[in-house]
C-alpha cells in the first residue's frame, strides 16, 4: 500500500511539474494592441458646448452619442448608441441586455418621464424554491439569480416614443466597436483583475464567460491597450437589425419595424436561445416569462432644495433617496460648515441614513407593494426627520424609519434589520466584473436623457450570443416580510438609479453613478458641491467623498454595518479623527476609489443654454460636447 501511495505521489508530481512547465511556454503577453489617451486616473478642465454635450463611462460610449448627434439624431437617439457602446467597451459592468432605468426630458413638452429599466422574477421564482435549496438569500453566482432581461425593452420603448433614428443606424457603433474592437483600459482591467487560480476557476465554472472575457486563454491577464472584441454580441445585434429591415421591406412603419426588434428578442430566435439555455442548465425562465415582459412610462419621483427639484424612478429603484435626503437638508445652512469639513460630513451623513432607513422599510416595486410616497417626499415628513437628528453625535446604528399613515412596515423592520446584523459576506463566490456605468445625453433642442445600465458576468452568459443576464435578482429578500420580498413577476429595488435636477423650473443638470448603494449618496454630495458650494462639474466629481454603511447592503447577503462609515484617502487624512469622535467606525479608501461612484455631470446654463461636463476620473468616464 506505501508502494503505491509512493507511485500515485511521485505521479502527480510529475503532472504538476509538466503542467508549470507547459504554463511557462503558453503565451502572456498582449497579442495586438492599440495605442490611445486613458483617461483614468487623469485630472482634467470641464467639458464645455454650446449646442450638445454627451457624458456616459467610456470615452468610446461618449463617441457613439456624438456621431449619432452629428447624423441629426436627437438625445434619444444618442442615448441609445452610447448604451449599446456601454455594453462593448464596459460590458462586465454594464451588459446587455440588463437593466437599464431611465429618465427622458422632452424640451418640446416639457415634461419629465420615467421607464421603467428593470426587469421582473419569473413565474417560477418562489422563496419557498429557493429555501428548499438551502440558500439564505439569492447567490451572486447562479443562473436562478437571473432577471429577465429589461434593456431591449426600454431601447425599442424609447425610439418609438421620442427617437427618430432606425435599429440599425443607432446600434451601427457599437457593432463596430464590437466587431472591429476597442483597447482595454484601466477601469476593465480592475475589473477583471483574476489571480491564476481565479481565472481557472472562471473557466471551469462558467467556460463561455471565460472565452468572452479571458479570450480563451485563462492563463493569462489582460494587458492595458490590447484589442478586445465581442463578435458574438454584435451578431445578436445584427440578428435584432434583420428583424427591422424584414419588417420594413415588408411595408411596415419605423414603430412596427422597431417592435419587431422587439419581438426577435422576447420572442423570435434569440428568446428561444435564452430559454434553451435555461432549460439545459435547470434555470427557471420559460417562453412565457419573456413574451409577458413589459416595461412602461410612469411619472417620476420628486422633492425640492431651495429653487431645485430632483427627478428620480419610482421605487423599483433606490432613486428617491436623492429626493429624500435633499429635502432633509433643505434649509441647513450647509455653506457656512464649509466643504467636506467634520460637521458638513456628519450632517449630510445623518440625512442619508435617515433617507436609508426609508428605503429599507418602505422601497419596493410600487405593483406590489403600496409606498407611501407622498408622504415621504413631502416637506412635512422632511422636517420631521431632519429633528432626528444629533448634531453633535453619530446615530451608532441605522435609524429607525419614520411611522407614515396606515403604513405597518415599520413595526417589522427592526426584526428584519437584525436579520442582517451579523450575516458576513459569502465566502467563495466568484466576482467577476462588478459595479454599473452610467451616461448623460443634452441635444440642441434641450432634449435630455439620464440612464444608469448595468449587469455583469456573474452567472452563466448564454452559449453564442454574447449575452450577459446579470445576477439581479440577488436585490430581492428571501424574507416574506421585508418589502423587496421575491415574488413572481415582481421587479427587485435596483441600485442604479439616474437623476435629472430643474432650477426654477428649467433643465440644470443630468447626473448620475455607478457604485450600488454609493449611488445615491454619490448624486447627493455632487449635487450639493455644484449648488451649495458653486462648483463647476469636473471640480465635483474629482472631490473626496465619503459614504455610510450604516445599513443593510442591498446585494444579497445583505451585510449590515453598524456606525461604519467610508472616507476616500484626503477625505479621511482631513476629517477622520474629528468624525471618530462623533462616533463614526471609518473605513479608509483610497484615493479616487470607484467604491465612492464615478459619476458623469452636465450642467446647463439657465441663460445661455451653454454646457458644462464632468467625467469622474475614478473610471474611465469621458465628457465632450459640440
Amino acid at each position: 500500500m506505501k508502494r503505491v501511495l509512493k507511485i500515485l505521489g511521485i505521479v502527480i508530481l510529475v503532472m504538476v511539474l509538466l503542467c508549470g512547465l507547459v504554463y511557462l511556454f503558453l503565451p502572456k503577453g498582449a497579442q495586438e494592441t492599440i495605442a490611445f489617451d486613458d483617461p483614468y486616473h487623469q485630472s482634467r478642465p470641464a467639458a464645455s458646448a454650446s449646442h450638445a454635450m454627451a457624458a456616459t463611462g467610456t470615452p468610446w460610449a461618449t463617441k457613439a452619442a456624438l456621431e449619432m448627434l452629428d447624423q441629426g439624431g436627437n438625445a434619444v437617439d444618442a442615448a441609445i448608441a452610447a448604451l449599446l457602446a456601454l455594453n462593448v467597451t464596459y460590458g462586465e459592468a454594464a451588459s446587455f441586455p440588463g437593466v437599464a432605468p431611465v429618465l427622458v426630458y422632452d424640451a418640446k413638452s416639457g415634461n419629465v418621464e420615467s421607464y421603467i429599466g428593470a426587469g421582473t422574477a419569473p413565474a417560477a421564482a418562489t422563496i419557498d424554491r429557493f429555501i428548499a435549496r438551502g440558500w439564505k438569500s439569492i447567490p451572486e453566482n447562479d443562473i436562478w439569480a437571473q432577471l429577465i432581461p429589461a434593456s431591449p425593452d426600454v431601447m425599442v420603448a424609447l425610439l418609438q416614443k421620442y427617437g427618430t433614428k432606425s435599429f440599425a443606424e443607432v446600434s451601427a457603433p457599437a457593432i463596430r466597436l464590437a466587431e472591429e474592437g476597442f483597447p482595454v483600459h484601466y477601469a476593465m482591467l480592475n475589473n477583471l483583475d483574476l489571480s491564476l487560480v481565479e481565472r481557472l476557476g472562471f473557466t471551469i465554472l462558467m467556460p463561455y464567460n471565460s472565452e468572452v472575457y479571458l479570450h480563451k486563454q485563462w492563463w493569462r491577464t489582460l494587458q492595458h491597450g490590447e484589442v478586445f472584441r465581442r463578435p458574438e454580441l454584435a451578431q445578436t445585434w445584427r440578428t435584432m437589425v434583420a428583424a427591422e429591415a424584414g419588417a420594413s421591406n415588408e411595408g411596415k412603419t419605423r414603430t412596427e419595424a422597431l417592435q419587431a426588434v422587439r419581438e426577435e428578442f422576447y420572442q423570435g430566435k434569440i428568446a428561444k436561445q435564452i430559454v434553451d439555455f435555461h432549460k439545459q442548465k435547470g434555470g427557471l425562465f420559460t417562453a412565457q416569462d419573456l413574451a409577458d415582459y413589459h416595461g412602461g412610462w410612469e411619472k417620476p419621483l420628486s422633492g425640492q432644495f431651495g429653487p431645485y427639484t430632483i427627478f428620480a424612478n419610482q421605487t423599483w429603484s433606490q432613486g428617491a433617496v436623492v429626493p429624500l435626503t435633499l429635502q432633509i437638508l433643505d434649509g441647513i445652512d450647509l455653506k457656512s460648515m464649509g466643504h467636506n469639513t467634520p460637521q458638513y460630513i456628519h450632517t449630510v451623513l445623518q440625512a442619508i441614513e435617515l433617507a436609508m432607513a426609508d428605503r429599507e422599510a418602505y422601497f419596493a416595486d410600487p405593483d406590489f407593494v403600496n409606498a407611501p410616497i407622498d408622504e415621504l417626499l413631502s416637506p412635512a415628513y422632511a422636517a420631521q426627520r431632519r429633528e432626528r437628528m444629533t448634531p453633535s453625535q453619530a446615530f451608532g446604528e441605522m435609524p429607525p424609519p419614520g411611522k407614515l399613515g396606515a403604513a405597518a412596515l415599520p413595526d417589522q423592520f427592526a426584526s428584519i434589520v437584525k436579520q442582517t446584523i451579523h450575516q458576513s459576506p459569502m465566502t467563495g463566490a466568484l466576482s467577476i466584473g462588478k459595479d454599473t456605468s452610467y451616461l448623460a445625453i443634452v441635444d440642441s433642442q434641450g432634449n435630455a436623457v439620464s440612464m444608469t445600465p448595468s449587469d455583469f458576468p456573474q452567472t452563466p452568459m448564454v452559449p453564442g450570443t454574447g449575452m450577459t443576464l446579470g445576477n439581479r435578482m440577488n436585490q430581492f429578500r428571501l424574507d416574506p416580510n421585508h418589502p423587496d420580498a421575491l415574488q413572481p413577476g415582481k421587479r427587485p429595488r435596483i441600485t442604479p438609479n439616474p437623476s435629472m435636477v430643474f432650477k426654477d423650473g428649467k433643465l440644470a443638470m443630468v447626473l448620475g453613478t455607478p457604485g450600488g448603494d454609493a449611488q445615491a449618496q454619490t448624486i447627493v454630495q455632487i449635487f450639493l458641491d455644484i449648488a451649495v458650494f458653486g462648483m463647476d462639474p469636473q471640480q465635483a466629481v474629482e472631490a473626496p467623498r465619503f459614504i455610510s454603511f450604516n445599513f443593510p447592503d442591498s446585494f444579497a447577503p445583505n451585510v449590515y454595518k453598524p456606525g461604519v462609515i467610508g472616507l476616500e484617502k484626503p477625505l479621511n487624512d482631513a476629517a477622520g479623527k474629528a468624525l471618530e469622535v462623533l462616533g463614526y467606525k471609518i473605513e479608509v479608501g483610497g484615493e479616487w476609489d470607484n467604491l465612492y461612484g464615478a459619476p458623469d455631470v452636465i450642467m446647463i446654463d439657465p441663460e445661455t443654454g451653454a454646457l458644462t461636463g464632468g467625467a469622474d476620473p475614478r473610471e474611465d468616464s469621458w465628457a465632450e460636447g459640440r
